[in-house]
């Protein structure tokens, strides 16, 4: 388990059983340094239209194996806990509240 510092400063945990979830898909392989940048630096944060305790950090990043695309790291809050539920590479932001910038 890695434990991740978010852009507010906030502890997030990203367990071995998430991170070989992520590294399933193909796209995803070797995005493990992006995956704790975009929590630490993103570009966008919005909060999930269907759980409003997940956020979706958001950064951009020219050639990925599939592209420019926007990695999107999902944090889920509680009040005892912060865990990283999954990232992927998308081409555009869901929509949502934007709580940042």
């Amino acid at each position: 388990m890695e434990r991740l510092t978010d852009y507010q400063g906030r502890e997030v945990r990203l367990t071995d059983e998430r991170l070989a979830h992520i590294l399933l898909h193909p796209e995803m392989a070797n995005m493990e340094k992006e995956i704790a940048v975009t929590l630490r630096n993103p570009e966008a944060v919005r909060k999930s239209r269907n759980d409003e305790n997940a956020w979706l950090n958001y950064r951009y990043y020219l050639g990925t194996k599939v592209g420019d695309k926007w990695l999107c790291v999902v944090v889920k809050y509680t009040e005892a806990d912060a865990f990283i539920v999954t990232a992927y590479l998308t081409d555009k932001q869901k929509k949502g509240e934007q709580v940042w910038p």
